[in-house]
């Protein structure tokens, strides 16, 4: 069964703020991880990066013990 929305104003309205509200997030999840690379590796980019990998994929492994979620990326 295939249920339609109606494209209402309040419809979009409620994703597009919902959209933003998580562009809003991002972008002060990624200052902060700036800022932190600065403050505590010395802008060391290197080391950021391979923490992020690492820390990564042991979030997207932690809720399932898997990665299969991922072989679709």
């Amino acid at each position: 069964m295939c249920f339609k929305k109606k494209l209402t104003p309040m419809y979009l309205l409620k994703n597009i703020s919902t959209v933003i509200g998580f562009v809003l997030v991002w972008r002060g999840v990624w200052y902060a991880l700036d800022w932190l690379d600065w403050r505590l590796l010395g802008g060391s980019h290197i080391w950021s990066t391979l923490g992020g990998i690492v820390l990564g994929l042991l979030l997207l492994y932690w809720p399932d013990k898997d990665l299969r979620k991922i072989e679709n990326l």
